[in-house]
């Protein structure tokens, strides 16, 4: 029977978007065919209430990660497609949930949830009795146009939105745990991300880089493909603190770094700038630090992270 299952995916905060469902629909569809790219036997079917992927012999448990980490899934469901026919219904249910969908199927549900409960309490084999209220098992069908799907399980998806929806955002990535936390809510969100790091080598170590590479390859779950720039900071951060001294250094290194960062995202046609700050987590992060430091700013800063505490965000 493996050529006739596929993944209905259900989709998350869509739903609330209107006029705009259209758009947001497609990105998702182009997520999960990039997503699952590796994968050339399978096909689609993008719906407007759900995307169908067809394994045509894929195993279910080979694109389950994948599915499951791309935002903008409420759940989705391995269904197995059945030929319109009652007869065929009924041998393949077990209990049933049934999903109104084609008016043109001479059953409507309760016809359809009378005829598939009565063959299995009738089955001589059947120890159980119906509880409509807690259910250990609801088997749910689906009736489209030419064909009847029918599922048991459903898997909770990521949430959100398709990543790219809501535009593009470089986020300030340091090699902590804060950035790529709040990379990962940001592409939740729908924001494509790209990446900039100041590097000031001796001052920071060569393996921050490769510390980077590898919380990247982590973000790839989300987004396929993330660009980094890197900006070899050294020799401001040394002119800095010989101009300024200690006390203003800090300071001084985050505007530039945010003027620097404002730069590269105009040129490269980013909305936003993002960063993993958290109020008052640091000195500079205080509310009059961010004041300051912000203030040679002419786009928006987007901080997820800004009332999150460090076990909150060691958490997600």
């Amino acid at each position: 029977m493996d050529n006739n299952l596929s993944v209905m995916v259900r989709f998350a905060e869509l739903s609330t978007k209107g006029k705009n469902i259209k758009d947001f629909i497609k990105k998702l569809g182009n997520n999960l065919k990039e997503a699952l790219k590796d994968y050339k036997e399978l096909t689609y079917n993008i719906r407007h209430d759900h995307i169908y992927i067809h394994l045509n012999g894929v195993p279910f448990e080979s694109v389950r990660f994948a599915i499951e980490h791309t935002p903008g899934l409420l759940s989705y469901s391995l269904v197995e497609s059945l030929p319109k026919d009652i007869e065929v219904i009924k041998k393949r249910a077990k209990e049933l949930a049934f999903e109104r969908i084609d008016k043109l199927f001479p059953y409507h549900s309760d016809e359809i949830n009378r005829i598939v409960a009565k063959e299995i309490l009738i089955d001589p084999s059947n120890t159980k009795k119906v509880d409509v209220h807690n259910p250990e098992l609801k088997i749910n069908i689906v009736i489209r146009e030419d064909v009847a799907y029918i599922y048991s399980k459903v898997y909770e998806g990521l949430g959100g939105y398709p990543v790219g929806i809501a535009g593009k955002a470089l986020m300030l990535i340091s090699g902590g745990i804060d950035s790529p936390v709040a990379s990962f809510l940001m592409m939740r969100r729908g924001v494509k991300l790209e990446m900039i790091h100041f590097a000031a080598p001796p001052y920071t170590s060569d393996q921050v880089l490769v510390k980077i590479e590898d919380l990247i390859h982590k973000l790839n779950v989300y987004q396929p493909e993330v660009k980094l720039y890197i900006v070899p900071f050294t020799k401001i951060q040394e002119k800095i603190y010989e101009v300024a001294g200690t006390s203003y250094a800090i300071t001084i290194m985050r505007r530039i770094m945010l003027q620097i960062a404002a730069r590269v995202a105009h040129a490269h046609k980013d909305i936003v700038l993002a960063s993993g700050e958290s109020i008052g987590q640091v000195a500079s992060q205080t509310l009059h630090s961010i004041k300051a430091i912000e203030e040679v700013l002419k786009m928006p800063l987007i901080r997820p992270l800004a009332t999150y505490d460090k076990l909150d965000i060691i958490k997600i």
